[in-house]
């Protein structure tokens, strides 16, 4: 993995910051938020990021496994496969990209996918807002790294390419991480700023989703030759 991958990855969960206060800033109010503590904040987020980075890795494991896939073949033909496999995970991105700039809609099977959805979701949400522990926290922040969002899927996307588990979960970990300054300052004068500039930033991001589809792109059609 190249330093751009890893910048350009910690540089769009940053660029998300908006977008993510928007979306998620209501469920951190809601939940760790209503405590007052430092501590429910800390345990929602490592819940959150712990399975931002496990599905990455899951992700970098199943594009690993879909260029192994090739039995027999000659190493030219499991090249051509590592090759789709980054075609692939450059246009998803290129479609999430649009999507964040305006150009295309949001896709109606994202709303499919809520973490309503999950068994037990209801039971730790309800705890959480009791004011439960830290491992309800823990565990909501682990079911909510599941929320449909653009920006995560878009990660989710680009780690298929990663090469393995290990580099995919590295990869959506350095993403993860950009956002989480934005929700732990949520409640300051950052927030309001944030929103202010959610539309800027959500250009800026789509810009860089755009950029690293490319990058992808040009390298996979470059090994072709």
């Amino acid at each position: 993995m190249a330093a751009f991958d890893w910048i350009s990855m910690l540089a769009l969960g940053l660029l998300g910051t908006g977008h993510c206060i928007g979306m998620c800033g209501p469920l951190v109010f809601a939940l760790p938020g209503r405590s007052g503590r430092v501590m429910p904040h800390l345990w929602y987020h490592f819940g959150r990021v712990a399975t931002y980075a496990v599905v990455g890795g899951v992700m970098g494991a199943l594009g690993s496994t879909l260029s192994a896939l090739s039995g027999d073949a000659a190493l030219d033909r499991l090249a051509e496969i590592q090759i789709g496999v980054s075609l692939l995970a450059a246009v998803f991105l290129l479609a999430f990209g649009l999507v964040r700039l305006g150009l295309l809609r949001e896709p109606s099977w994202l709303a499919a996918l809520a973490p309503e959805r999950i068994p037990g979701f209801g039971h730790v949400l309800e705890k959480s807002l009791r004011g439960g522990g830290g491992l309800s926290f823990l565990g909501m922040g682990l079911m909510l790294g599941l929320l449909p969002c653009g920006l995560s899927y878009a990660a989710f996307v680009r780690a298929l390419a990663a090469g393995g588990f290990a580099p995919g979960f590295f990869l959506v970990m350095a993403f993860a991480a950009g956002t989480v300054p934005g929700l732990l300052l949520l409640g300051t004068g950052f927030s309001a700023v944030a929103k202010r500039y959610r539309r800027a930033s959500d250009l800026l991001s789509g810009a860089l989703m755009l950029l690293m589809a490319l990058d992808m792109g040009y390298a996979a059609i470059g090994s072709m030759g």
